[in-house]
């Protein structure tokens, strides 16, 4: 049986940026707290809480302690309100997050209404939409689009969740362009997510089967299995190792494995070996 790994499969450079910034702030903050989780993988979020990282619901007395803000981002008043209650702020949000932040604002500000295609109760949409001043539109991808939606709307930009299907992305801002005579559309889904939903719309048709392997917590993994599982019905989302049926690979000559952008490479490597020993 031969075994094909994804080149882009794993850690993508933002997950990769927080967990060195979470790291470097263990080394010099005593007490360190973080609303939610820094990742969407429960290994991660383990190793996270080993290292002495407290995750907490609200924010409460931030004196003699540090915020450390997840990769997906935050709103402008989480910051705001950790300042005032004394907290230290560390920024571990990924930087193509940032850069669709300032884009949303720079594009309010020149009088844009904005819409963003993505996940309403996603931390990252959450994070955009509190970057804002006045109220945006949030589409998910799925959504049927109807004139009253979009009512008196002459000027938007469309901006979308960096970790989106860019096909279903493009397909709702087709339907928008009936309605709004002057949209602008920014494609803000960033180039990690671009390559594993390309090289997976690939692998789905050059493998028998497919494994896609991250948290069921995890947006861009979940797209990856929906791309996948479009084209090859033989594919499956598993968490680790454990999740793997042997009866799966029964008369299967060949498996395509990718995962999700907050998947470690010690999970990876632990399907593979088990793999190699149905094989």
């Amino acid at each position: 049986m031969k075994i094909n790994i994804a080149k882009s499969a794993g850690f993508c450079l933002g997950v990769k940026q927080a967990l060195i910034i979470a790291d470097e702030a263990v080394k010099n903050c005593a007490k360190i707290d973080m609303l939610g989780d820094i990742v969407h993988n429960e290994e991660v979020v383990k190793q996270i809480k080993k290292m002495g990282i407290k995750k907490i619901n609200k924010l409460t007395n931030g004196k003699d302690k540090t915020l450390l803000i997840r990769a997906h981002g935050a709103p402008k008043s989480t910051y705001r309100k950790a300042k005032k209650l004394g907290y230290k702020i560390i920024d571990a949000t990924c930087p193509m997050v940032k850069e669709i932040h300032q884009i949303a604002k720079q594009y309010q500000n020149k009088g844009y209404k904005i819409i963003i295609i993505g996940d309403k109760k996603h931390d990252e949409v959450q994070g955009i939409v509190g970057q804002l001043d006045k109220e945006p539109l949030v589409f998910n991808p799925k959504v049927k689009i109807e004139k009253k939606m979009l009512k008196g709307l002459k000027k938007a930009v469309v901006i979308s969740q960096s970790t989106q299907n860019i096909d279903e992305v493009k397909n709702i801002v087709y339907k928008i362009k009936k309605y709004i005579p002057h949209l602008k559309f920014i494609d803000t889904i960033c180039k990690p997510t671009r390559q594993k939903q390309n090289e997976i719309k690939t692998m789905s048709y050059q493998n028998e089967l497919v494994l896609i392997i991250g948290s069921k917590a995890s947006a861009n993994t979940k797209r990856l299995y929906q791309i996948s599982r479009k084209i090859n019905p033989k594919t499956y989302w598993i968490e680790n190792e454990k999740k793997i049926s042997p009866h799966w690979f029964k008369n299967i000559k060949s498996v395509g494995i990718t995962a999700g952008a907050s998947t470690p490479e010690n999970i990876i490597k632990s399907v593979v070996k088990k793999i190699k020993n149905i094989g």
